[in-house]
Formats: structure tokens, sequence, C-alpha cells
């Protein structure tokens, strides 16, 4: 498969390394597909067999069909309301671990922090995703 299409910018050249520009691009994809109605253009965010894991404990989610399913089960509708920003951590060639702060409802009421590390195809589209999420109202595993 050649390059990402929607302008995450990583073309077959760079030889599957990661800079901060493209991890940036595609996290900022991924927001604006979760905004997005549909999911007919994950294709362009995660390669056919990537893995998924929603959580560390969680079995992953595997290959592109059963993302597709779990985003439709996991999103309140694209005009679900919330805020979300991010700051890349690391990257390393294939790997990068961004936190990602998230706000729901209008007020930001369900406040979320996560880490994500994420596993890059050559082509720059994820293939491993995993999620480390928190809110203020769960145990904190001491």
């Amino acid at each position: 498969m050649g390059p990402v299409r929607l302008g995450l910018g990583v073309s077959p050249a760079h030889n599957g390394a990661m800079d901060r520009t493209d991890v940036v691009k595609w996290v900022a994809f991924y927001e604006r597909l979760w905004r997005t109605p549909g999911t007919e253009l994950l294709g362009e965010l995660f390669v056919p067999d990537a893995s998924y894991l929603p959580s560390p404990w969680a079995r992953p989610v595997e290959g592109l069909e059963a993302i597709t399913r779990f985003w439709d089960g996991e999103r309140n509708g694209t005009d679900e309301q919330f805020t979300m920003s991010s700051d890349l951590v690391a990257v390393d060639a294939d790997m990068a671990v961004v936190r990602v702060s998230v706000e729901y409802g209008a007020s930001g009421s369900r406040p979320w922090r996560d880490l994500w590390v994420l596993r890059f195809a050559p082509d720059g589209r994820c293939s491993w995703f995993e999620e480390w999420p928190f809110s203020p109202d769960q145990p904190d595993g001491h």
C-alpha cells in the first residue's frame, strides 16, 4: 500500500521512522475521524491487521473490521461534545507515546487522562494502539 492519503504526509521513503510532526499529524487525524460520521476512513489511520488495546488489561481488538465495530460501539455519535488536547511525550523510529486529555460533555464533567503507546507501520498508519485511560473516579492501581 502507498502512503497514507489524507494529508498525513508520510511517504514510503521515510523507512518507517516517524518524527514528531508525523505523530502529531496522526493524533490530529485520529481526533478528526472520531468526530467524523462513519468509519470508512479508519483504513487510512490503521493497517488492516492492527491491534487496538483499549486499556492495558483488556484483550486487544484485532484487525481493522473489529476496530471499526469497536469505534462504532464506543462513540456516542459524532455530535458528542468533548475537547481533546495532546502532548507528544516520546517518539523513537516506529514507536511513540502521547499524553492525551479529554473532557467530555459541555461542562467537561467527564475528564480523562490517557497515555497512548503507538507503533507505526512503514507507511505511517498505526499497527499497534495501546491506551492507558484514567479518570478521577477510578482506583489508581495502588
